[in-house]
């Protein structure tokens, strides 16, 4: 009698929680499975009792990789790990678990316990949000990629060259390749590194040459601007182009004819030119190595793009984004960074931009077994030092909130209705998120924020 009403009190407590949970005993046969579980993986509890948990349960990893048979070898709980079940109706569900022992009263193991959540609600919110801020491949929430979404259209519908401007890893193909994908152009996509070339290849690259044209030539080759006929070609890194190359670079631009190597008659190309370089143009036009003329030429209209330090507030999308990425391209599970990750990646610079946020988060991919990307997995010069980790206090998302948006006012000038429009939020929300803060707001004649 006493063990019933144990038994009943037990299954009170277990269905009045909301996360799925289940009990195992020492041969892996389910013995408690409560009503949130059932809602999940739709079994009714009376047939999961008494099953094994890998027939019933039915996840990715039972048999590869389960959490609660490392927990029974280990007697280490397991937190948040990553998975999905398969419902009999063939649904994919996702789904984040911990696991621990279950012990008697003497404290000897006599089984385990997995407690599991149904993710679907947050994978769907996280497909809204990649959609409402992602333009063709391009990720962000900030202000700068908002307004940069808005004139992307706008700047495709027309045939006027493009000058992109930004650091490196910044994005400005990905930019260059929206801008050729939304116009009314059918020809191909052509992407030139100019830097990366001597004079003599990226001639022959950019123009062709004729057989015979010199002595390796033995059959007609065209040249990139053929290639891109009737598209769009990307002139990545003119700033680092010769003299010699500017000024027939500027011939195509003001006839739209090439000369291929070894040819008499210039070819005629219909093609859009979009320029993009990591340098200052007007300064090297000023220093006299740019030339005045191919400067305005190329830059009749002009893109800028922000450096990953100059937008912060993007670091988590584009996080959330690359862990769907590497999962997809190296079939794994990771569920995402934990509190400590993000924040370090919210307070680094980024001298390599998004392109290095990439390469750090696919070393982390290589590092993680599972569950969450930690600080160990993190890149040498993006660990904390010794000294950090063993802080009381370490980095945390709130003091990293604090930061994005004192950085936003010293931005904005102290200008309070601009910088939250910036962080995509109320001026009433951004007041009162300064006060939980304590950041002291700037006056309103716009003297700069300081935080105590």
């Amino acid at each position: 009698m006493d063990k019933m009403m144990r038994d009943g009190c037990r299954d009170t407590i277990l269905d009045s929680i909301n996360e799925g949970v289940f009990t195992v005993d020492l041969d892996w046969k389910i013995t408690a499975f409560n009503r949130a579980a059932e809602r999940i993986t739709g079994i009714d509890r009376h047939d999961a009792i008494g099953q094994l948990c890998c027939e019933v349960f039915r996840a990715s990893v039972c048999e590869t990789a389960c959490p609660l048979r490392e927990t029974m070898k280990t007697s280490q709980p397991i937190v948040n790990a990553t998975a999905h079940i398969i419902r009999e109706a063939g649904n994919r569900i996702p789904i984040r678990m911990s696991t621990a022992l279950l012990k008697d009263d003497s404290g000897q193991i006599i089984g385990g316990v997995e407690t599991f959540q149904d993710l679907t609600a947050v994978e769907q919110l996280q497909k809204e949000l990649g959609a409402r801020y992602t333009f063709e491949d391009i990720i962000g929430r900030s202000r700068a990629m908002q307004s940069l979404f808005e004139l992307l259209p706008q700047v495709a519908e027309s045939d006027s060259t493009v000058l992109i401007e930004g650091e490196s890893g910044t994005g400005k193909e990905l930019v260059a390749r929206a801008i050729h994908n939304l116009s009314h152009r059918k020809g191909r996509f052509v992407a030139v590194n100019c830097g990366a070339l001597p004079d003599s290849l990226l001639e022959s690259e950019l123009f062709g040459y004729k057989a015979g044209a010199f002595t390796d030539a033995r059959r007609d080759k065209p040249g990139r601007f053929a290639l891109a006929d009737g598209g769009t070609i990307l002139l990545d890194e003119i700033g680092d182009v010769s003299a010699a190359m500017q000024v027939r670079l500027l011939r195509v631009l003001q006839e739209q004819v090439v000369e291929p190597l070894g040819s008499i008659e210039p070819l005629k190309v219909n093609v859009r030119i979009v320029a993009a370089t990591n340098r200052n143009l007007a300064e090297l036009m000023r220093a006299g190595t740019f030339r005045e003329d191919l400067f305005y030429r190329i830059r009749v209209v002009r893109l800028r793009l922000p450096s990953l330090r100059e937008r912060r507030e993007d670091i988590p999308l584009l996080v959330d984004h690359l862990i769907g990425k590497f999962n997809r391209l190296q079939s794994k599970d990771i569920a995402g960074v934990s509190n400590d990750v993000l924040a370090r990646l919210m307070e680094y610079d980024y001298p390599g931009n998004v392109r290095e946020l990439e390469n750090t988060l696919e070393q982390a991919f290589v590092l993680c077994r599972g569950g969450l990307i930690e600080l160990h997995h993190l890149p040498p010069e993006l660990r904390p030092a010794d000294s950090e980790l063993h802080r009381s206090h370490p980095t945390t998302l709130k003091a990293m909130e604090k930061l994005l948006i004192v950085e936003a006012l010293h931005r904005h000038k102290g200008n309070r209705k601009r910088a939250a429009d910036e962080l995509g939020i109320d001026a009433s929300t951004l007041y009162r998120k300064a006060k939980v803060l304590d950041i002291v707001l700037p006056d309103i004649d716009g003297r700069s924020a300081t935080v105590r």
